[in-house]
């Protein structure tokens, strides 16, 4: 008997080889049966392979209806007040599956009787043909496809209703059957059009085979074989390559679900691994040389299956082997080395220079490219095998940790089977991996096309606003039941009733319901309890039902006497964190503050961002853990629960606009809605002088000085003087954005010269104040370090004579104005005490420099006319340069004022 489909499906890559000996489908139609010889066997087979056909076109026409029963009610619903999806969503994801129907179940009506009444005139080459000429709607199908999926997912995670409409979609079972329905996902029927063609194309190459080449139907079925394989050969590469599937030894389909570049911790060193999660088992693999002139290969390092993966829980997990750190200054300096190397590529391309001197840049680049990538990642992702070892992986963002460990659970909800891979088997599944991987190359950008987009270079402003959708987490009760949200609950240990005596309990709701007398009336789902004993007999009056706010549930605390139930408000600690993509990779750029007890927070947050290159925008949604027993004792991190996660694209037309943009990102049920709006590089590091003299930004540090009859600006002094008390230990101190509001608000404060500075330096958030302390300086009209003396700064940090250049580096130290000497040196002492906390912090004296070098530096707009380069390249020759000075005088040993101007030199600023 031919195959018949009834297995999940295969890649069109792989199936289009035929069942029996494995050839490929030949691009020619194999030869027919010579006329007279053998005639009527083959005819039998004929008929054999076109009853297998009209029974695996049963179940794909059963399919195509599964998929198209849900489209009609959608549908009537979109134009109501509570849409499940939009019209538009609708169209995508059901795009052409009505037409595609329709095809075949006019070309199975009139196959089907054909084959019932089977004699040896039978013809039905030209339904063949007929089918094959339709292959345009298939097109229109394939070209929408991808989208159609990513709809609808996103549409799953935002809408519980369509979730389980499309995670059980109920499939007829062929007449004959014993099943008569078997649910499927709507991901898995809308691969089945795809998957169809590769099946037609398998059936016409064996009725081919079978045919006389005198029968009326074979060229006939010729024609249709070569359209099809033209076709089918177009939309390979068309096709998303997370359907593609490996078949095993024993005939069962294992498909791939997800892959992607993760460095594993092996042996105590960093090693970049090709992860590929197929349906039962994760598989970690490297790849290997390849000789010459042959493919290339996978070697697996190790897999489990997904019936044995467990995730340890941060109590349970062991200290992860000791991996030192990557010094941050050398990450910084291959960021640098990069730049600089893109930016020598784009000067030979655009003087037209040899092919081999770029290719040799594009190697040196690539290089460090690899070498960032392996080296940057710190967010352990650990994974256990219950019958063997553990696994390390450290990732750059918790947002690809979050996705890695939902798809797994995803398939784990699946009735899966524990099994040990043969030898033979684990090479069939290996050697599949490099043609069924959708991460080809490292993400770094020597991999990326000359044409493709070079991202965004400069700060992106957002605004987060606020989220809703968020569900109710279970909260954790004393034995006497109660919390300290025991002010917002309602409770009675009897019978489900509320005494309305009682609902001065509730705050707010008391105040609502104390007038009415209350009963649940649906049962253990709603009572509303109270310690006290309810009202029985003649003291009753009459009972109302009992209506919750919507997002309030119920705990049952086994510790009371009476079984007591608590009603919860929705109460959570919400708070969200940015990333954007950077160099290959995601790094977390702000967060928010932490919104407590609410089921909606309302931040309205602004922070601004700096983008390297950036394409894309990250928002995670967390619930803040306050459990100290959960700590990650790969980083002593406590844990938070991520609540949901989004993304989108950095579209240079929306974004690069001087009107804020509001956008809303979809997660998982949540809806976070945001602003935002780009300012470039050059637009966003502009010193403009401030047009009132009466406050401190933007006024000349000798004119503030000289009005605060003091050395050192008061504006500098009281947020060192604050940072140095409560912030010195934050992680990410000057890294990490403060809000930019709150910002704005103490800038119009010291500007005022408001008698409550103090009072709120104390109530603000540090990274708020370690923000002002930046844009002071950024916002000077000059740099701290002077216009004057910038060149002399710039080719004085570029001496390589160690005496030489403390000789220039000094001078140049003495030849600033005394205000601008002493605050300087004032921050150096401040920079270094933060430093000295590195460990708790994460700011090493090389990262402090990066913050402040251009910050301190960065000639005025006038000056820097002729220091402008590439706005897409941010690590130019100037800011290195920047950064480097800073650096010099911070790992310099202590400099006195006093000792300073006793030594002079007589050096000339003209180095």
């Amino acid at each position: 008997m031919p195959y018949i489909d009834e297995s999940p499906t295969m890649s069109p890559q792989l199936s289009a080889r035929s069942q029996g000996g494995g050839d490929g489908v030949s691009p020619t139609p194999p030869e027919g049966l010579a006329p007279g010889v053998e005639t009527g066997k083959g005819l039998e087979m004929r008929k054999l392979v076109l009853s297998g056909f009209l029974a695996s076109e049963e179940i794909y026409i059963n399919q195509l209806e599964a998929l198209l029963l849900p489209m009609k009610p959608l549908k009537a619903t979109a134009t109501t007040s509570q849409p499940v999806l939009t019209i538009q969503q609708i169209e995508t994801i059901f795009y052409k599956i009505q037409d595609i129907y329709e095809i075949h179940k006019e070309f199975y009506d009139n196959l089907c009787p054909k084959v019932q009444q089977w004699d040896s005139q039978v013809t039905m080459g030209h339904l063949f043909q007929k089918l094959a000429s339709q292959l345009g709607v298939y097109k229109a199908f394939v070209d929408n496809y991808k989208v159609a999926l990513e709809t609808a997912e996103k549409c799953s995670q935002s809408n519980n209703q369509f979730q389980k409409i499309s995670e059980e979609l109920k499939v007829k079972g062929p007449k004959d059957s014993k099943d008569s329905h078997t649910s499927v996902t709507m991901e898995a029927l809308l691969y089945k059009p795809i998957d169809r063609v590769t099946r037609s194309t398998l059936v016409l190459h064996d009725l081919l085979k079978h045919t006389p080449v005198d029968h009326p139907d074979y060229p006939l079925l010729q024609d249709a074989l070569r359209i099809s394989q033209n076709f089918l050969s177009s939309i390979n590469e068309d096709i998303d390559p997370r359907r593609t599937a490996v078949t095993t030894p024993k005939g069962e389909t294992r498909q791939l679900v997800k892959d992607g570049f993760l460095v594993e911790v092996s042996e105590s060193s960093r090693k970049l691994r090709h992860v590929f999660l197929f349906t039962d088992v994760l598989l970690c693999a490297k790849l290997k040389k390849a000789s010459a002139g042959k493919h290339q290969q996978y070697d697996c390092k190790w897999y489990i299956p997904l019936a044995d993966l467990v995730f340890p829980s941060p109590e349970e997990s062991e200290a992860s082997p000791q991996v030192h750190p990557f010094p941050d200054h050398e990450l910084e300096d291959m960021k640098m080395k990069i730049s600089a190397l893109k930016s020598e590529i784009q000067k030979e391309k655009a003087n037209k220079g040899q092919s081999r001197a770029i290719e040799r840049l594009k190697k040196k680049m690539f290089e460090n490219e690899f070498l960032l990538l392996l080296n940057s990642p710190t967010i352990p992702f650990r994974i256990h095998n219950r019958n063997g070892k553990s696994y390390l992986f450290l990732l750059s963002s918790d947002y690809e940790r979050s996705e890695w460990r939902e798809a797994i659970q995803k398939l784990q909800k699946k009735d899966l089977q524990a099994f040990v891979l043969s030898s033979v088997e684990l090479q069939v599944l290996t050697g599949s991996c490099f043609k069924l991987r959708t991460v080809h190359n490292i993400p770094v950008t020597s991999n990326k096309d000359d044409d493709e987009s070079p991202g965004l270079y400069g700060f992106l402003h957002v605004i987060v606003h606020s989220a809703k959708g968020f569900k109710q987490s279970a909260r954790h009760f004393s034995k006497s039941g109660q919390d300290h949200h025991t002010a917002t609950r309602a409770a009675c240990s009897c019978g489900g009733f509320l005494n309305p005596l009682q609902t001065h309990r509730l705050p707010f709701w008391g105040l609502l319901l104390r007038s009415f007398w209350l009963v649940s009336s649906v049962g253990p789902s709603h009572p509303c309890v109270d310690p006290a004993p309810p009202l029985r007999g003649p003291q009753m009056p009459p009972l109302l039902p009992l209506l919750l706010p919507t997002g309030w549930e119920v705990l049952t605390s086994g510790s009371q006497a009476h079984g007591v139930e608590q009603v919860l408000p929705p109460s959570l600690d919400l708070y969200c964190t940015l990333e954007v993509d950077s160099f290959g990779y995601f790094v977390s750029k702000a967060k928010t503050r932490v919104f407590r007890d609410t089921a909606e927070p309302k931040w309205d947050e602004e922070f601004e961002i700096e983008l390297e290159g950036s394409q894309s925008l990250r928002i995670l949604c967390y619930e803040k853990c306050y459990d100290k027993t959960k700590v990650n004792k790969d980083n002593n991190e406590i844990v938070d629960k991520i609540m949901g996660k989004g993304q989108i694209q950095l579209d240079p037309q929306t974004v690069e606009t001087k009107n804020w943009h509001t956008d809303v990102i979809e997660m998982n049920g949540i809806k976070v809605e945001f602003s935002m709006k780009f300012t470039s590089r050059d637009m966003s590091l502009k010193r403009t002088p401030s047009k009132k003299q009466t406050g401190v930004f933007g006024v000349k540090i000798s004119v503030v000085t000289k009005r605060e009859r003091s050395k050192v600006p008061y504006i500098v002094r009281q947020c060192v003087e604050e940072v140095e008390k409560r912030g010195i230990e934050e992680v990410g101190i000057y890294r990490i954005s403060g809000v930019a509001t709150d910002i704005q608000a103490l800038k119009a404060v010291f500007d005022a010269n408001n008698k409550d500075i103090l009072l709120m330096l104390s109530d603000m958030d540090i990274n708020a104040i370690a923000g002002t302390l930046k844009l002071y300086f950024r916002e000077l009209p000059e740099p701290l370090l002077t216009d004057r003396l910038y060149p002399a700064f710039m080719e004085g940090i570029a001496l390589s004579d160690p005496a030489a250049k403390e000789n220039c580096m000094m001078h140049l130290l003495r030849s600033l104005p005394d205000p601008n000497l002493i605050t300087f040196l004032f921050l150096l002492e401040h920079l270094k005490r933060v430093a000295e906390k590195e460990p708790i912090n994460k700011m090493s004296l090389h990262n402090l420099a990066t913050v402040f070098g251009p910050t301190l530096l960065r000639p005025s707009e006038v000056e820097s006319k002729a220091h402008v380069t590439s706005a897409a390249d941010i690590w130019s020759h100037d800011v290195m340069a920047q950064v480097q000075v800073l650096l010099y005088y911070l790992q310099h040993p202590p400099i006195s004022f006093a000792e300073l101007k006793r030594n002079t030199l007589y050096f000339s600023t003209d180095v």
